[in-house]
């Protein structure tokens, strides 16, 4: 069933129900400031960190769902009416409804009685405000008088302290009024030199700033006491909880429309500057934020801006193959998808309450896999970030905070994987841009600007750091865990509530994870080829040997007949086996190993893809293993805590399937590629929407796997690392088109069937016109290639370096 269909022109999402399978969102902002919002108008704002600079407040977990957002109350006097364009949470019947997600802007439009009313929300270009616009239309015969509330509850800044110091909080609340701009100044008298500011542009006839008095105590946001009313109460809220409400009162002719421009901004003072009057707020820099969108005019040439930038964003990849669900993945959602996971990491969704994980080591390495392409600058200012946060000895802090930029020491360091993945993000910004001068930026250890040591430095010890840390069978450590964070083999709990990565109590010198080996000969040819680039050639051929080794002991210790083992526990005694009761084949290390190129000479890749889909494979994408854990093992963690067929326990974790899809690239089997690739690409997946229930327009992380009560479920939708993977293994893998340190390398691995297809791709600063037809209909092989007519040998396009547009002809053969 769908609730919706894709705009492919207008690059939109238009859903034609509020009553979507869950809440469907969508994300504004793409530098400073950000928002969600879901096609109900829920959702909130905030300032760079979710948790530290949370401007509106949002109740995860609520009742109603998605209960709390933006809201424009729309009063008919006439009809003696109310209700709100987005349903929620009035939950009047509309005359019509209709909700456009689109490119970091959401249009949502909603008629009754008579009375139109769209609300059209983003954030411009280094601009930190959510801009709101309202236009109300009078679609009916007569002459209609109406009173628009708009309505925001603030967060007090702190959103985990906000939800849990009501000791303090219920007692804080301030505010400032002035003409029709209520000002959010909680803590501002003291430690704080940032405020919020809700605006509109007109003259209003009424306001609320303390919630009480707007909702009522026994009320909820489905009926505000103020708009059951039709009449603000003008309240100044004092202690209390804050909220930002304007009234403005319209009459509107047969035909008659008009429009409101809502800002609600957020600003930052010098603290020298911080009051313009004894207890009064310095509003000078939100007066001049106001200004700057006073008119419609201003409005449009904001949306245009945007427009454009994604415009230039989405052109850097661009394919027509015949097949718009794969168009529409590859050139407008994916993409999209991967720069709103880039910005974010896993800390602010409908699913991550933006309170705890910040930025992750790993996850951000791997999100650039699927964005350096975009914004290559954004990427190099990432990599030096996530840098900053490592170890003298290699290792690195799991997390750390946006605003600060600091290691999260809540969560600490001991994930060993999290290391290698500085050198693959690092090796793919170099490759897209051929700038070898980040390798010289001097970063530092643990964000301590007094010890430092170039990028090249921290890469060469993220690879030692694996070489220093390995196990009895000589395979690398797990630490606290590897890529899956719930295989906790040194973090053994049996206390309620404690955390299973955290609870470290096994100095873990003996637990092996084979993923890790994977992984460390899949990123360690990108090491390798860094030292050559800078004449070290002892390094590389050094680096060359451990590879060497490392894949020798894989094989010798980490292949189990028919499939690669997952690990060794604290015990010494295999995971990912089948002289395992439960668990005997995991998706992570058949991945890898195969992209890591472990086992294809020996045909013992070809096993484990065989095992992979006899094994793992359902209708609706690969499970993470199986047979599924049916009971808590103390040894393995959090892995065995979920019901059989959910998250790690078996589920369809969405994130390693793309392993898979590439794995069998490097095996040449385009079709089966592809089908893993259609299984679970959101855009296949719209007709079953009320089976999936995520947005049909972005990955989710989890589907419920087949030993689920519902198979086919999915959630965590938008923030997982899915989004990057299945990028780089549908453009770069399948479709073949992948940025290599000497040029643009062209390796298709695609169904058989098909003819062809044609990519434009944006490469270091020349347009590539590329045309791949497929007469003899293989799946991969290149016959040949032409750049501008002249022929090209191998597979590498040299960059050409003039700016131009060039065309290449690919035949396949």
């Amino acid at each position: 069933m769908k609730f919706g269909q894709f705009d492919d022109v207008r690059k939109e999402y238009v859903i034609n129900t509020p009553q979507t399978p869950y809440p469907w969102i969508n994300y504004l902002g793409n530098e400073q400031f950000f928002g969600l919002i879901s096609n109900t108008a829920g959702g909130y704002t905030f300032y760079r960190d979710a948790r530290l600079r949370r401007l509106t407040r949002y109740r995860y977990n609520n009742i109603p769902l998605d209960t709390g957002g933006r809201y424009y109350y729309l009063r008919d006097h006439d009809n003696n009416d109310f209700w709100t364009p987005g349903w929620m949470p009035v939950k009047r019947e509309l005359d019509f409804y209709e909700c456009r997600h689109g490119l970091g802007y959401t249009s949502i439009t909603g008629e009754r009685g008579g009375i139109s009313v769209n609300q059209l929300a983003f954030i411009p270009l280094g601009y930190n405000g959510e801009v709101h616009r309202l236009t109300v239309k009078n679609t009916s015969n007569a002459n209609k008088t109406v009173s628009l509330f708009s309505f925001a509850e603030f967060c007090l800044w702190n959103a985990q302290d906000d939800m849990t110091n009501f000791q303090r909080n219920l007692s804080t609340g301030e505010v400032e009024v002035q003409d029709s701009v209520i000002y959010h100044k909680t803590e501002y008298r003291e430690r704080r030199n940032h405020y919020a500011f809700y605006s509109v542009n007109r003259k209003i006839d009424g306001f609320d700033t303390d919630r009480e008095s707007f909702v009522g105590l026994y009320n909820g946001l489905h009926e505000p006491q103020v708009v059951v009313a039709g009449k603000a109460s003008n309240s100044v809220a004092s202690g209390w909880s804050p909220i930002g409400s304007h009234e403005v009162k319209l009459t509107l002719a047969p035909g008659e429309e008009q429009s409101l421009v809502f800002i609600l901004g957020y600003v930052e003072v010098p603290e020298e500057e911080k009051w313009e009057a004894p207890s009064v707020i310095n509003k000078k820099p939100a007066l001049a934020m106001i200004e700057q969108f006073a008119t419609n005019a201003e409005v449009d040439r904001a949306l245009q801006e945007l427009a454009a930038y994604w415009e230039n964003l989405l052109s850097k990849y661009q394919i027509n193959s015949g097949d718009d669900k794969l168009n529409r993945m590859v050139n407008i959602w994916n993409p999209y998808q991967c720069m709103v996971t880039f910005n974010m990491s896993r800390s602010a969704s409908y699913f991550e309450s933006g309170i705890g994980r910040g930025m992750g080591f790993r996850d951000s390495n791997q999100d650039l896999l699927g964005f350096v392409h975009q914004i290559p600058e954004r990427a190099k200012e990432r990599i030096l970030d996530i840098a900053a946060t490592q170890f003298e000895d290699g290792s690195a802090y799991h997390q750390y905070q946006p605003l600060t930029k600091k290691g999260n020491n809540e969560v600490g360091t001991g994930f060993n994987d999290d290391p290698l993945w500085l050198i693959l993000g690092t090796a793919a910004y170099i490759k897209e841009t051929g700038d070898t001068s980040i390798l010289d930026e001097q970063v530092p250890f643990d964000s301590n600007p007094n010890n430092t040591a170039t990028l090249f430095e921290h890469l060469k010890r993220s690879f030692y750091h694996v070489i220093n840390n390995l196990g009895p069978h000589g395979l690398p450590l797990i630490g606290r865990a590897d890529w899956n964070d719930c295989l906790n083999l040194n973090c053994f709990s049996n206390e309620p509530g404690e955390s299973f990565q955290t609870t470290a109590n096994i100095e873990g010198r003996v637990a092996e994870s084979v993923f890790i080996a994977g992984l460390f000969v899949f990123v360690g040819p990108d090491f390798a080829e860094l030292c050559r680039m800078r004449g070290l050639e002892a390094e590389a051929n050094e680096a060359v040997s451990h590879i060497d080794n490392m894949r020798a002991t894989t094989l010798n210790y980490g292949f189990d007949g028919d499939w690669f083992l997952r690990a060794y526990d604290h015990y010494g005694e295999k995971i990912g086996s089948k002289e395992n009761a439960e668990g005997q084949i995991f998706i992570e290390p058949q991945g890898m190993c195969v992209m890591a190129g472990i086992g294809v000479e020996e045909g013992l890749a070809d096993k484990a893809m065989v095992s992979v889909q006899e094994r793992l494979d359902t209708k609706y994408g690969i499970v993470l293993q199986q047979p599924p854990y049916s009971k808590y093992y103390l040894n393995l963690g959090e892995i065995s805590t979920y019901p059989p067929g959910y998250k790690e326990n078996a589920g369809i974790f969405c994130h390693n399937n793309p392993w898979i899809m590439i794995a069998e690239t490097v095996l040449g089997h385009g079709d089966r590629a592809f089908e893993v690739y259609s299984k679970i690409a959101p855009a296949y997946l719209e007709d079953i929407s009320e089976i999936h229930r995520m947005e049909p327009y972005v990955y989710s992380q989890m589907i419920a796997g087949k030993d689920a009560v519902r198979h086919g479920e999915a959630k965590n939708s938008w923030l997982t690392g899915t989004a990057a993977w299945n990028y780089v293994a549908i453009t770069q893998a399948i479709l073949g088109i992948q940025a290599d340190f000497n040029g643009l390398k062209v390796d298709p691995c695609i169904p058989s069937a098909w003819d062809g297809f044609e990519i434009t791709r944006i490469f270091r600063g020349d347009t590539y016109v590329i045309k791949i037809s497929n007469p003899n209909h293989v799946s991969k092989g290149v016959k040949s290639i032409t750049l501008n007519g002249a022929a090209v040998e191998g597979i590498v396009i040299p960059p050409v370096g003039d700016g131009g547009i060039h065309e290449v002809v690919v035949v396949l053969g």
